[in-house]
């Protein structure tokens, strides 16, 4: 995925565009290790009147992470029925995934930080990808942003 400039940049960011409204996406960014069992980072929302961000997305080695769920998606390019989801152990990060005929997948990134909390608060969008390459271009950007040892 490219940076917000334009560039290949995996290491800082990845960011995610939807295909059939370029103004829609998600950037995943500002990735640091707190400890060995963890990895932080920060997760923006961008659509047209709607910007939001989650400063510390906690990503923790035990957990199923997310790169697994986006991988299974891209290797089930030919469609599923249903919806399938994934969320961090915080419940702050949820994403949902749809097939759409024509081989197109919606995965829906949620953000809900302080659930439990009064005044808390939450925002979605959307992305369309395509469900092959896309998808699979996607999880190693994504597995590469996460990876605990940055190349």
């Amino acid at each position: 995925m490219t940076s917000p400039d334009g560039r290949l940049d995996e290491q800082s960011s990845v960011t995610i565009r939807c295909q059939d409204n370029s103004s829609v996406g998600v950037m995943f960014c500002d990735r640091f290790n707190f400890d060995a069992d963890s990895v932080h980072y920060a997760v923006e929302l961008r659509a047209p009147g709607l910007s939001a961000r989650v400063d510390e997305v906690v990503a923790w080695i035990w957990d199923s992470d997310l790169t697994t769920f986006l991988e299974e998606l891209a290797a089930d390019y030919r469609g599923w029925d249903g919806e399938r989801s994934w969320q961090t152990n915080d419940r702050d990060l949820m994403v949902s995934a749809l097939f759409r005929s024509g081989g197109h997948v919606g995965l829906t990134w949620a953000l809900r930080p302080w659930a439990q909390a009064a005044g808390g608060w939450g925002a979605s969008v959307t992305t369309w990808l395509e469900a092959g390459e896309q998808m699979a271009s996607l999880a190693a950007d994504v597995r590469t942003f996460l990876a605990r040892e940055q190349p």
